[in-house]
């Protein structure tokens, strides 16, 4: 019996792949997973380019992925300021936790942050728009600041 060179583990003589980690254990075997490996690097590369067509526009419309370098500066700026704020507006809401307006101030902070976009996409059909997530992240700002203050 053979040992696997990647995680020492027990192999047949003749497998062509680790049982426990995967690695590949002939050349052959090599070639063959970095074939597989492009090729499924190259199908994505397709569905992404054909996905995300559209979501270079202002409003940052559909669910597909988009590397930053395809947005628009005004988007990259838009996310980056969501970002900020989002994550800001929850560290403030985490130092007033025992106070029932921290709450509200929680959710308006996740409720800006990018990644709901994505979140929000599947169940709803569609991404939320900025328009959509900045009039959540005040509404639930305004009444965590009222709670605050009234309570």
């Amino acid at each position: 019996m053979k040992t696997c060179p990647r995680c020492d583990s027990s192999l047949d003589d003749e497998a062509r792949y680790c049982v426990e980690c995967g690695a590949p254990q002939t050349d052959a075997a090599a070639e063959e997973l970095d074939e597989y490996v492009q090729r499924q690097a190259q199908q994505l590369t397709a569905e992404s380019g054909g996905a995300s067509g559209g979501n270079t526009g202002g409003n940052g419309g559909g669910s597909g992925f988009v590397p930053t370098e395809e947005l628009t500066d005004r988007e990259q700026l838009w996310r980056r300021g969501c970002y900020v704020l989002g994550y800001g507006t929850i560290v403030v809401a985490l130092t007033l936790v025992p106070q029932i307006g921290a709450f509200p101030l929680i959710l308006g902070g996740i409720a800006i942050l990018p990644p709901i976009r994505r979140l929000t996409a599947e169940p709803l059909g569609s991404p939320l728009k900025r328009e959509v997530m900045a009039g959540l992240y005040a509404v639930f700002a305004l009444l965590g600041v009222v709670l605050l203050v009234f309570l």
